[in-house]
Formats: structure tokens, C-alpha cells, sequence
């Protein structure tokens, strides 16, 4: 039997759908999971696109992170541009910010279709508490590169303990 190097790839995208109006929990990371991502230049221009990307109305951005190799959103899509197409202007348009720092994106990314009835916070906390979990910062510490759509932060940000992650969230940590 022959080996096809893209039927895994491909197999990844069977079944990928793409709705406006629906919840998308993304993770995509940087080549070779090459660290940057979270100095300053780079990390503000990931995060300054995916609001520019909300104010445009290509979707809804429910809360994100920039850790060193990855980024995680929680997205409600638009109808606006397709998911394959909201993720690929974002690296389009964050990439020259990267290649100048000699980082480049991974192909592809991982999604998760939210469904309507399932729980948003453990993925907010999952997205919050990640550099935690990394442990990129002690628990006194607040990571800059969380951020959390208005809407959100009205129900999410009193759980946090004055911007910090409540002790009994970090002693769960894995």
C-alpha cells in the first residue's frame, strides 16, 4: 500500500463545518512551535487584528490568549467570511509582524464547534488560566495578552479575584 503524506490532513478536515452565527473554540500555533509570540510588538498586533476583525463584523470575539507558541480564541463566526478564511486573515495579516521576528504560522489550526447547550466556562477558563498552566507566570501575576469581549466581561471578570485567578483555580491546575 502506497503512503499518501496528506490523508491525515485531509481526514482532519473531513467534517469541518463552517456556520455563521456559531461558537468556535480555535487553538492554532507558530511553526515548529517557535516561541515569540508573547513580546510585546507581536502579541499587541495578534490582538489588535482580532478586535480590527470584530469591529469589522467578521465575528464576535468572546475571550483570547497569546501565549509564547499558540493563540486560543473563543470566537462567535459572522457571516461575514468563513471560519478557514476569519483564521487565515488573521495569520495573513499578523504574519509580516511574525516573519520580521522570524517566526512563522503553523498550516492549518484546531477548532472545536461550541454546541449550543455546552458550558462556555470551562473554555474561558481553560483560555485564561493557560499561561498559568504553562507556568509563565506565578500566581500573583496577571498574563497582558488575555483579553475579554465586553459582553463577557461582565459575567467572567467578577469570578477573578481583582484581575487574578481565584487560589483554588491554580491549585487545580494539572
Amino acid at each position: 500500500m502506497a503512503l499518501d503524506p496528506h490523508k491525515g490532513y485531509r481526514s482532519l478536515l473531513r467534517g469541518r463545518s463552517s456556520q455563521s452565527g456559531s461558537e468556535y473554540f480555535l487553538t492554532f500555533c507558530t511553526a515548529h512551535r517557535q516561541q515569540g509570540l508573547d513580546a510585546e510588538p507581536i502579541a499587541s498586533a495578534i490582538l489588535a487584528e482580532i478586535h480590527r476583525m470584530e469591529t469589522e463584523g467578521v465575528w464576535r470575539s468572546r475571550c483570547a490568549v497569546v501565549m509564547r507558541d499558540h493563540i486560543h480564541l473563543l470566537v462567535q463566526l459572522a457571516d461575514k467570511l468563513t471560519l478557514g478564511k476569519a483564521v487565515a486573515r488573521l495569520k495573513g495579516k499578523t504574519s509580516a509582524r511574525l516573519k520580521a521576528a522570524g517566526i512563522p504560522w503553523q498550516d492549518g489550526y484546531y477548532e472545536h464547534l461550541m454546541r449550543p447547550k455546552e458550558d462556555r466556562l470551562p473554555v474561558f477558563l481553560y483560555i485564561y488560566l493557560n499561561p498559568y498552566r504553562a507556568g509563565l507566570l506565578p500566581a500573583g501575576k496577571i498574563w497582558p495578552w488575555f483579553v475579554c469581549g465586553e459582553e463577557d466581561r461582565a459575567w467572567f471578570m467578577p469570578m477573578l479575584d481583582q484581575g487574578l485567578p481565584a487560589p483554588d483555580w491554580l491549585a487545580n491546575l494539572p
